[in-house]
């Protein structure tokens, strides 16, 4: 396999000009990040279903899947199996249809464990929606990051705890996953865990999680595209790692099949 030398980016299925490439000046727009190995990626209905649901709630319009599919498998060409990408959907003015843009890197690593986060006050406007803009996640990331950790921790008035900046984050009570039930991006690799955490006896559930609680979980691990770690560190409090339902956790996240693309 040859690895990318520069990231590939294409737009509606081509090479973007300087006109109709002003993505870095858009932040009205959405986007999905998968990783591809072998030219498939977990949770493909799921992606495809993000990019239609956040196109007809921005733009009032329908996001053809096939479209996208086809857009994702001409970035790959034939020279790059193994990826990550992205899909980015944005209308330009006075187009009569969205844009879609794909880009494509080397293949991520799995994400570093455990994970040290930092709390902020902060929660993502339309956290629903996996959108551009993203200023001030952003912002709290890079300032959690210069302060040795990991990535921020957003939380909401009283210290209610919503999802990292990257990701997801569930906390294990001795029997249940809890999943923060503030606002927050109900990201893939949660949505693919969630359903299939019953079928190694674990339950699943949403509820409230303040910084207050968090020493009295047995685990704490977050979710995304890279895949499942452990959280050993929020603020000055230290975590327990190590506990089998982190690790039951990325082996269920590990079986789920690859779905071509």
């Amino acid at each position: 396999m040859r690895l990318l030398a520069q990231p590939r980016i294409e737009v509606n299925g081509r090479p973007p000009s300087a006109e109709q490439f002003p993505l870095p000046l858009v932040n009205h727009g959405h986007f999905t990040a998968m990783q591809v190995r072998g030219g498939r990626t977990r949770g493909l209905d799921l992606h495809l279903a993000r990019l239609d649901g956040a196109t007809r709630e921005l733009f009032g319009d329908a996001l053809d899947g096939d479209q996208v599919r086809n857009h994702i498998r001409h970035a790959l060409g034939d020279d790059t199996p193994d990826a990550s990408v992205r899909v980015y959907v944005y209308w330009p003015d006075g187009d009569d249809a969205a844009s879609i843009v794909v880009t494509v890197r080397p293949p991520a690593p799995s994400p570093k464990s455990p994970q040290s986060l930092r709390s902020v006050g902060y929660q993502r406007p339309a956290a629903h929606i996996k959108h551009l803009g993203g200023f001030g996640q952003a912002y709290y990331g890079r300032q959690a990051v210069r302060e040795g950790f990991d990535d921020a921790l957003l939380t909401g008035h009283g210290g209610v705890i919503a999802e990292s900046g990257i990701a997801n984050i569930g906390f294990f009570d001795g029997t249940s996953v809890v999943w923060p039930d503030e606002p927050s991006l109900h990201g893939i690799t949660m949505q693919l865990l969630e359903p299939r955490l019953p079928d190694i006896g674990i339950e699943s559930r949403r509820g409230p999680v303040r910084l207050a609680d968090v020493t009295g979980f047995e685990a704490v691990f977050i979710t995304n595209s890279h895949g499942v770690a452990a959280v050993g560190r929020i603020d000055d409090m230290t975590l327990p790692t190590g506990h089998d339902v982190v690790e039951a956790a990325a082996r269920l996240y590990e079986s789920v099949p690859w779905d071509v693309i």
